[in-house]
């Protein structure tokens, strides 16, 4: 079947290297990168599995920087879905096939200025935000740089070590690189104490403590805001982008904020 599919001439056939799991539905694979592959970081890539029939489609955000030398992904096992079915079954060596062509544009270059960039994300939704990090350009075009991750419960906080790493050296060669915070939120834990916050991103939005753990204000001529995961949480912060004065970029308008859904 793979001989079929690849005729058609817009994949490749790659090698699974590695799988990880962060908890029994949580889980990072790398694979090979394809030959002359390219994308800018925050894009993602369409991947397929063989069915009975044909094959199975699905996006999946890079992880990996776009200067790194094997893709890496990051997801969620969806019960009973056909993809993840079959995805949580591979193991190093097993063949799997990406689109040639990379998509999306919830790309850093969307924004023409801004100092405080702000990435926004509930649960995978994080995987684009990590390639974004891994890319020394980030780390120039920004003063300060906000990572917020909401999740239902800590042991979903994934990526910690790797985050807090990137922050004490960060990939760039500036003098003066961008300062990196993680602020991190669970909604179905019990009340936690500081540095972690609770609750949802729209309620931490509309109270302010978003802004008072960050120490910066989220303003329409500093910040440059990214969203991505839970459609949701996507269309209560847009309302509140709205609210403030702040507009999406469009392709010929600039503005403050871009946004992705994650399913």
């Amino acid at each position: 079947m793979f001989d079929d599919i690849l005729a058609k001439g817009k994949s490749t056939l790659e090698t699974v290297t590695s799988m990880r799991w962060w908890t029994d539905a949580l889980f990072t694979f790398t694979t090979t990168k394809p030959p002359n592959y390219s994308f800018v970081a925050g894009q993602y890539a369409r991947l397929g599995l063989p069915d009975e029939h044909d094959a199975v489609w699905r996006a999946y955000s890079m992880v990996s920087a776009p200067h790194e030398a094997q893709l890496e992904f990051y997801g969620i096992v969806v019960p009973g879905g056909r993809f993840t079915s079959r995805l949580k079954q591979l193991k190093p060596g097993d063949r799997i096939l990406i689109e040639k062509q990379p998509f999306g544009f919830m790309t850093v270059d969307r924004f023409e200025d801004g100092d405080d960039l702000w990435m926004l994300a509930t649960g995978t939704g994080i995987g684009p935000f990590i390639s974004i990090l891994r890319d020394p350009m980030v780390w120039e075009k920004f003063r300060n740089l906000q990572l917020v991750h909401c999740v239902r419960h800590a042991d979903e906080l994934t990526y910690r070590e790797h985050l807090a790493e990137l922050a004490q050296r960060p990939p760039s060669a500036s003098a003066t690189p961008a300062r990196l915070q993680l602020i991190q939120s669970t909604t179905r834990d019990p009340e936690t104490a500081p540095p972690r916050l609770h609750g949802r991103i729209t309620t931490l939005l509309e109270s302010g403590e978003l802004e008072r753990a960050a120490g910066i204000a989220l303003t329409e001529k500093s910040s440059r805001i990214m969203l991505c995961g839970n459609p949701d949480m996507i269309e209560d912060t847009r309302r509140i982008l709205h609210q403030r004065g702040l507009r999406p970029c469009r392709r010929t308008l600039p503005g403050q904020f871009v946004t992705e859904n994650y399913w």
